[in-house]
């Protein structure tokens, strides 16, 4: 009986005393010979350095024990083990693979389909309405091209006071006797220009107590309807957004393309959303009205605390509509500054939050009816550095029918022309821009183009110009009531003929129009005439005129519109020193209301 020890070749195999002898009936195949030239490093060296283990050659027993067994048995099977192994260490390689591949396959799909939810989720939000009528015609104008094709954008920013929900009766007050309402005002009217470069951004504050000529119009919900009215301009927002920004257009003749409008539970949400936003105020204030009460210093305002000081008029300023808007551009400077700096946007919570909160406090036009529009925009305004973002309240004067209210003042008009010619108007302080001319000032005070009615005559036999150029004069803010019709005889130059004391009005028209100042006539009775020449056969601006404005003069655009940059960090609040609230029935200063009310908790606190 042969040893079992002993394999097919005559060797001894070794193996412990605690590991089972293999089964006498068991036969093991004699591992192949190798060919000639190769070499088998399965034992963990060269075979040109280890002892040979073909036919004939002797090993040493290795010392007892598993192991021993273990480096024994590889000896027989070490070309047959070698080339299982080298094929395991593979195939599990490409098993966990697959299972990696099957992973990402299924984590790109969950965060697609989560994303598409999501987008899905934020664009059902959003409410939208149309700001063209049912010829298809812009209500806040088109705005024009730079010669690179680039177009400036003109946001109006609205900020409703209805209450017309049982959240916005709370928080506005006012319900008590006729719960939730249907009407509503524009409390806030801002236009944000951001310039067709994208390198600087003007906001224009236009208080709500200005009286100007609201135009025709239709609510396209309640199909409320006005011939038009003269009133104040925050009144056209009960007859649909349309017309709120149809009424700035008129105003200011700055071409308006989108809107966007929030409410106070709006305001509320936001705010909650970025955490808060840090505000000075330079004296203890409490407004009785919009309940605001801080006391002197530096505040982080959320939720309904940034209500009250974005709504508070008795508390800033000369207690007037004026003082509200300096505050609400400090607000809105921090609230900059913050999304810029601090990597709110950054943080997939926070953008999920604001964007959340967002959709849902606004309604937008329906040119920013979507998640991906209101991103280029917020995309669009991220380009412009802080410090070229200018804050600007419209310059007014009391109105002579009523001294309660205000009309546009000295230096409005430039302002406005500043802004719809897409003039920078940061470096304020600097005067006149560096390439201005030197020119003469002008004799007369310029008068806004919503005052201005111009009659156009055809004088080039070309069908359509003149009711072509009429159209562009009142896309561009001035009276619907300029007309159109032919001239009685051909003309070779085109004119501009005024009337006695109407200087003004001509070269507001002729700015517009891009006419050069030779091209004006004095006349003897009332009224702009504008006669089409030959020279004249195409386009809605003058072709031997000057292809832009002239520079601005951002000294007398700025005079007296309380301006500043949104890097602005270091200003506070104006309290008013006025008598502009009252307790039990006593007038007093904010500050005195707020030493008269200690037992009230500040708006903070």
């Amino acid at each position: 009986m042969s040893d079992p020890r002993s394999d097919r070749t005559g060797h001894r195999r070794p193996y412990g005393p605690t590991s089972p002898a293999p089964s006498p009936r068991t036969r093991r195949p004699a591992p192949p010979r190798p060919r000639s030239g190769h070499h088998d490093t399965a034992a963990g060296g060269d075979a040109a350095k280890g002892p040979s283990r073909g036919r004939g050659s002797d090993t040493q027993p290795a010392p007892g024990g598993r192991a021993a067994a273990r480096a024994a048995r590889s000896g027989a099977g070490a070309t047959a083990g070698h080339r299982q192994r080298r094929r395991t260490p593979r195939s599990r390689i490409q098993r966990i693979l697959k299972a990696t591949a099957l992973a990402v396959s299924v984590l790109v799909l969950v965060t697609a389909g989560a994303g598409y939810l999501l987008y899905r989720h934020l664009n059902g939000n959003l409410t939208s309405v149309s700001l063209t009528d049912a010829s298809g015609k812009n209500a806040g104008g088109t705005e024009k091209a730079d010669a690179f094709g680039r177009t400036p954008i003109n946001l109006l920013v609205i900020g409703s006071d209805g209450r017309t929900s049982a959240e916005d009766c709370k928080l506005g007050g006012g319900c008590a006797r006729t719960g939730v309402q249907t009407g509503e005002n524009a409390d806030v009217e801002m236009v944000v220009h951001i310039s067709a470069d994208r390198s600087n951004a003007t906001v224009l504050s236009i208080p709500r107590d200005t009286l100007t000529d609201i135009p025709a119009c239709t609510n396209p919900t309640t199909r409320t309807s006005t011939p038009g009215y003269r009133g104040m301009i925050n009144s056209a927002l009960a007859y649909g957004q349309a017309c709120q920004v149809a009424a700035v257009h008129r105003l200011t003749g700055i071409p308006i393309d989108h809107f966007i409008q929030v409410d106070f539970s709006g305001v509320v949400q936001m705010s909650d959303a970025v955490g808060g936003v840090q505000v000075c105020v330079n004296a203890d204030v409490y407004d009785t009205y919009s309940h605001l009460k801080l006391s002197r210093g530096d505040h982080t305002l959320k939720g309904v605390a940034a209500l009250q000081f974005l709504r508070s008029r008795h508390g800033f300023g000369d207690g007037s509509d004026l003082g509200r808007t300096y505050a609400q551009h400090l607000y809105l400077s921090a609230l900059i500054r913050k999304f810029k700096s601090s990597g709110t946007l950054t943080n997939p919570k926070s953008v999920y939050d604001l964007a959340d909160a967002a959709t849902k406090a606004l309604t937008v036009d329906t040119g920013l009816g979507s998640i991906r529009k209101l991103v280029g925009l917020a995309d669009d305004l991220d380009k412009v550095p802080s410090k070229r973002i200018t804050f600007t309240t419209m310059q007014t004067a009391p109105a002579p029918t009523d001294r309660n209210r205000v009309v546009p003042g000295p230096g409005a008009t430039t302002l406005f022309e500043t802004i719809a010619n897409d003039q920078s108007l940061s470096g304020g302080s600097q005067g006149r821009t560096a390439t201005a001319p030197a020119t003469a000032p002008e004799t007369a005070p310029p008068v806004p183009a919503a005052q201005i009615t111009v009659r156009v005559d055809n004088g080039t036999g070309i069908t359509g110009r003149a009711a072509a150029v009429a159209t562009a004069l009142v896309g561009n803010g001035f009276n619907p009531a300029t007309s159109a019709g032919n001239a009685p005889s051909p003309a070779a130059t085109t004119t501009l003929t005024y009337g006695p004391g109407q200087k003004a009005e001509a070269q507001t028209a002729a700015r517009a129009l891009r006419l050069p100042a030779t091209h004006l006539r004095p006349g003897t009775a009332q009224g702009l005439i504008l006669l089409i020449g030959t020279d004249w056969s195409s386009g809605t601006t003058f072709p031997g005129g000057t292809g832009s404005p002239a520079p601005a003069d951002t000294r007398a655009a700025l005079s007296n519109t309380h301006a500043q940059t949104a890097d602005e960090s270091g200003t506070c609040a104006e309290v008013s020193r006025y008598r502009t609230v009252q307790i039990n029935g006593v007038p007093m200063t904010p500050t005195q209301a707020y030493a008269a009310a200690r037992s009230r908790k500040d708006s903070d606190g």
